[in-house]
């Protein structure tokens, strides 16, 4: 029988799931492209944040610091912390020597003024150096002055102690009868915003501003609460040192629940940690490495750049920052200008700022009329003109038109000069 050739037929279609891996080798693979790619975006999202940051002034005026404020809001704050306090002590303050001549300030020297108004000049401060050069401590007028020249505000300095005595830290005191405070905050601090009054200041607000200065520590750090235009953004803590603005314009310091409550006359509460002098005494605990009532980043003993304000017997406002200061420092400085209640503001050399503005009264004026409390703050007088500031600051102004023509019609008795002690 003749052959016969069989008829041509296709392969059969492979059945379902015939040429796939084993379950086992399929998801491995796959878990393994999901976690490499998830690494790739997250590295990318962090890359482009830092490189951000380190190009946002608001962060700092340093990389470093723009770096480490970068690394506190992914997450990062103990490798931060444990950086800066490497960093510290690599580069400790240097011990002994002067400062640069100068240093002790070369305005007018403060003018003895008897008015109806203006609050009686402070009286000169004892160095907390053994052996006081010539000019520490001696106060000079600084700033805008009222509408016929009567002092709103003085500045001194002083070393910080009798061992760091090549650095040197300033002192400003303002006469809360002539000056009106307002609370500036900021998206960074205390958070959410946008708020009824941030940077930067106004050319209206401009016209009487007298200074402008750092706030305190970022809220998480801060324990306390930050109240303003009605409506408080993190609770006000019972027991906390406290910067209250009244709606007269006049500022304190007092101990929350104790020295001041709430009432519908208070505009703003800027809190942070707890008093360092209180009674015109210093706190106990000031000097123990244990203690976290006064924050946990930085060691107390740690001789850093620090900030304080605080609030003297006759009501005036007494700001101290500079470099080489412990939180015992701090206190020490403040008590030496008479302060009766004080607190600890910011720290670190990128945040201790304070700026005095000159110009004649209702003129507007912008930060190259400023001039920064000391030459070694990194931080520009017109930071706080500028849009991108972020944090919260407080700003000083002369009263209005009607207290300053008080002042002017007020009877001067006698105008005398000062000389250095």
């Amino acid at each position: 029988m003749p052959y016969k050739r069989p008829a041509y037929r296709p392969p059969a279609a492979p059945r379902p799931h015939q040429h796939r891996l084993p379950r086992a080798v399929y998801w491995r693979r796959r878990s393994i492209v999901l976690f490499v790619l998830a690494v790739v975006v997250t590295l990318a999202y962090f890359a482009a944040t830092l490189f951000f940051a380190l190009l946002n002034p608001s962060y700092g005026s340093s990389l470093s610091t723009r770096a480490s404020q970068w690394g506190r809001q992914h997450g990062l704050s103990s490798v931060v912390t444990w950086a800066a306090g490497e960093a510290y002590h690599w580069d400790l303050p240097k011990k002994g020597g002067t400062p640069p001549a100068g240093s002790f300030g070369t305005g007018p020297l403060t003018k003895t003024l008897q008015t109806t108004v203006a609050l009686a000049p402070p009286v000169n401060i004892v160095s907390p150096a053994k052996t006081p050069l010539p000019g520490e401590g001696v106060w000079h007028v600084v700033g805008r002055t009222t509408a016929n020249g009567i002092p709103a505000m003085y500045e001194a300095f002083v070393r910080p102690d009798a061992v760091h005595t090549s650095y040197v830290v300033g002192v400003v005191w303002m006469d809360t009868n002539l000056l009106t405070a307002l609370l500036y905050s900021g998206s960074q601090i205390p958070g959410g915003g946008p708020f009824p009054r941030s940077a930067p200041i106004s050319s209206t607000r401009s016209k009487t501003l007298v200074a402008a200065f750092n706030s305190g520590f970022v809220m998480q750090d801060a324990d306390g609460g930050y109240f303003t235009a009605g409506k408080s953004f993190k609770k006000l803590r019972r027991g906390a040192a406290s910067v209250v603005i009244f709606k007269n314009g006049r500022m304190t310091v007092a101990k929350w629940g104790r020295d001041v409550v709430m009432t519908n006359q208070i505009a703003s509460v800027r809190q942070n940690l707890d008093l360092i002098v209180d009674n015109d005494k210093a706190v106990p605990g000031l000097r123990d490495p244990k203690s976290t009532k006064w924050g946990s980043v930085v060691n107390p003993n740690q001789v850093v750049w620090r900030s304080g304000l605080g609030i003297t017997k006759t009501g005036a406002l007494v700001y101290v920052g500079g470099p080489a200061l412990s939180l015992s420092d701090l206190a020490d400085v403040m008590l030496r200008a008479g302060v009766e209640e004080g607190m600890e503001l910011d720290y670190g050399l990128d945040w201790v700022q304070l700026s005095t503005y000159t110009g004649k009264p209702g003129t507007v004026i912008d930060g190259l009329n400023g001039e920064s409390l000391l030459a070694s703050m990194p931080g520009a007088p017109d930071r706080y003109f500028a849009s991108f500031w972020e944090h919260d600051f407080f700003t000083m102004s002369l009263r209005d038109n009607e207290l300053r023509q008080t002042v002017k019609t007020a009877s001067t008795t006698t105008t005398t000069t000062t000389t250095p002690s």
